[in-house]
């Protein structure tokens, strides 16, 4: 009989290498971003191959349902914070059981995983569907030695099939990965996939998930779109593609809100942004002049200052013909004769809605 220790001298798990201290520098222009490699682990536990049956065995004490027995095969897999485990079925017909990825020989567990992770790195949907469609108990969000799920290698390789793929089955769309805190929208940013990262966000993944920098893939993106040169024809698609990222993250962002004011401006052309301070008391933001009302912009520009209006308490017809309306303002103690431009379309309508119910029940007109 073949008895079978661990040996972690030999690793065929492969990496997408990313530093832990990430930067706009550290993701390639160019797709090429799949290392495989062997990884040194040393341990006191080795392999001997010279009988024909498998055992596990280890040199530290195990549970019961570890101890020793036959393996047949792998049935399942499942991440748990100390690493993967696997689901063992037994030939001598015990139960099933769950067993540490470091108490399983290499290539009973290279024969289960190696097949996932190929078509992870290959962004191969046919053959990762095929693999979900199978009878076992699969884990979407197995993690490889760096905590990096099927979903990050696909989405940094710009599959949008595998993404919806994955995130069908079930996949974790904001995991992070144990080198640099990266999830799958930090992956699609950085490797400019624009259209996986709109999928994404679509599919419920948090447009503002940090990694352990405290970065937000939009602010990865806005990262690697300055140290992009401006200028050289090789780059102009990649500025481009960071653009397009830029602008689905940034509608994702931001959501509708009404503006109290714009309070300063910063940045020239496309990248004009507004310090905007919000009605509902939220926190000061600088928000890109694209997502704010060109009637605010308009009136930012032309020093226009803004005030709150209570609501209005009369009309009249000015010296030119037009309406005017008489405004209660909530930080001014006189009301003023405001223009019909100037006033909140929803404060008239609220104002006539008033003047039409109490004619009606006088049945004598309001006069301004």
């Amino acid at each position: 009989m073949d008895a079978l220790f661990v040996n972690h001298q030999y690793s065929v798990s492969g990496a997408l290498k990313l530093s832990p201290n990430l930067t706009a520098s550290s993701f390639p222009s160019q797709p090429h971003l799949i290392i495989i490699r062997p990884k040194p682990n040393p341990s006191s536990i080795s392999v001997i191959h010279n009988q024909p049956n498998q055992f596990l065995q280890t040199q530290k004490p195990l549970s019961d349902d570890e101890s020793y027995g036959e393996v047949d095969k792998i049935i399942g897999s499942r991440a748990t914070p100390t690493g993967m485990q696997y689901l063992i079925q037994w030939k001598d017909g015990h139960a099933p059981s769950w067993v540490s990825s470091d108490s399983i020989a290499k290539d009973v567990v290279a024969e289960y995983d190696s097949p996932w992770w190929t078509a992870a790195k290959n962004a191969d949907d046919a053959a990762l569907r095929e693999l979900l469609d199978a009878e076992d108990d699969r884990d979407v969000d197995a993690v490889d030695s760096d905590g990096r799920t099927a979903l990050l290698f696909v989405a940094g390789l710009g599959s949008e099939a595998c993404v919806r793929l994955l995130a069908e089955a079930g996949a974790d769309l904001d995991h992070k990965d144990n080198n640099g805190g990266l999830a799958a929208l930090h992956m699609a940013a950085g490797y400019v996939r624009p259209g996986v990262v709109k999928l994404l966000v679509e599919l419920g993944a948090d447009p503002e998930v940090e990694d352990e920098r405290g970065r937000k893939p939009l602010d990865l993106a806005k990262e690697i779109l300055r140290t992009t040169p401006k200028g050289n024809p090789v780059q102009f698609a990649r500025r481009l593609g960071l653009e397009s990222v830029i602008r689905e993250l940034e509608g994702a962002v931001f959501e509708y809100a009404e503006v109290h004011e714009l309070l300063e401006k910063r940045g020239k052309g496309d990248a004009v942004e507004y310090l905007v301070k919000w009605k509902d008391g939220g926190d000061n933001e600088w928000v890109n002049a694209r997502f704010i009302g060109e009637d605010l912009v308009r009136d930012f520009e032309a020093g226009l200052e803004y005030a709150v209006a209570e609501g209005v308490v009369g009309k009249r017809v000015g010296d030119d013909r037009k309406m005017e309306y008489l405004v209660k303002w909530t930080d001014i103690d006189e009301a003023t004769w405001e223009p019909e431009e100037n006033v909140d379309p929803d404060l008239i309508k609220e104002f006539e809605d008033k003047e039409s119910c109490s004619s009606t029940s006088t049945g004598v007109p309001n006069v301004g």
